[in-house]
């Protein structure tokens, strides 16, 4: 996988970017690389692994994040997910909540760069596969110039050349994981300003973007963009995607079409005893500002979680929808898992 696969990617969210999500998002783009939520270095050692690190081939490219702050455990730990066929493996340096915090991993890592770089070195030489970091501009009372800048530096040395920024400080004590997503101001500039300082390095700039046009704005400045809340909440803007940021052709027409294509995972899923909520969750916001949106919400929230529901809820929720823009309620079949080799 090289750099250009990075240019575009969904962020890690915990409770969120599940296998389910992530087929879902990936019916409409093809090029935008899919992270899993954050699975810890420790659980991946004495868990299920099947179940925390099996995903479905409709997801790639799809990369894997973990936690952790044990040279040993991590290489271990990323061993297993290249086993498993991820394309990648990201340390999360980012997530400022306390369950984080007092397991020693996460954004307050950031006041440890050498053990980070120690961390990432031994992921490095246990996979062939990338190894990257998702980190802050700094945490706390540390200074966003001189304090970042070592931090970068510092890990460089592991041999790591991709770095993921969410463009905020996180704040340990004082405010909630919620609250630092949206309450620190948001400092685009010096993620720009490591990026001219260094190169050769790979930068993704993550926080408060929005739209397709934001993120092409943002890449006259870096190498990659990261959506959050705004893929996950608003996901049909995935469907520009490939066109606007890889200049492709774009497959699908309108959000019925999604629909359409989830059919047959959803089936499957339901067959092998999932609940329905547990995948159209991910859907609701698929018509959001558009006609129907609100019934399309409704139908899912209210029946999706009943013991038995079927596919038939998708079918009638789509319909709502169907019969207020005047298009039948079919679209296109379900389209061939992408490679994780662009």
């Amino acid at each position: 996988m090289n750099d250009t696969a990075r240019t575009f990617s969904v962020a890690p969210m915990m409770d969120w970017t599940d296998r389910h999500c992530r087929v879902f998002h990936r019916q409409m783009t093809k090029r935008a690389l899919l992270y899993t939520e954050m699975v810890t270095a420790q659980a991946i050692r004495h868990g299920d692994r099947g179940r925390l690190l099996g995903f479905d081939s409709l997801e790639q490219p799809v990369a894997l994040q973990i936690g952790g702050s044990d040279p040993t455990l991590l290489a271990e730990a990323a061993k297993w997910g290249e086993d498993y066929g991820y394309c990648e493996i990201n340390l999360n340096v980012g997530c400022p909540s306390g369950r984080v915090q007092t397991g020693r991993f996460g954004a307050c890592l950031m006041a440890e760069p050498a053990l980070v770089r120690d961390c990432l070195g031994a992921m490095r030489q246990a996979v062939k596969v990338p190894v990257t970091i998702k980190c802050r501009i700094g945490i706390d009372d540390q200074d966003e110039e001189d304090d970042f800048t070592n931090f970068v530096e510092t890990v460089m040395q592991s041999g790591v050349t991709t770095f993921i920024v969410h463009a905020r400080k996180a704040w340990l004590k004082g405010l909630s994981p919620k609250e630092n997503r949206e309450v620190p101001p948001l400092n685009y500039r010096r993620v720009y300003g490591i990026k001219q300082k260094h190169a050769k390095i790979n930068v993704v700039i993550n926080g408060g973007i929005n739209t397709i046009d934001d993120a092409l704005e943002h890449l006259k400045h870096v190498d990659g963009v990261m959506l959050g809340r705004a893929a996950y909440n608003t996901p049909w803007l995935l469907s520009g995607v490939d066109s606007r940021i890889f200049g492709e052709v774009r497959e699908i027409a309108d959000p019925l079409d999604v629909v359409e294509r989830m059919k047959h995972y959803i089936s499957r899923e339901l067959a092998k005893g999932v609940w329905l909520q547990n995948i159209t969750r991910h859907m609701l916001g698929l018509f959001h500002g558009m006609p129907g949106g609100r019934l399309w919400r409704r139908v899912l929230s209210e029946q999706a979680p009943k013991p038995g529901a079927g596919i038939e809820v998708l079918e009638k929720a789509a319909k709502e929808v169907a019969d207020r823009i005047n298009r039948p309620a079919t679209g296109l079949p379900a389209p061939r898992g992408a490679s994780c080799v662009s």
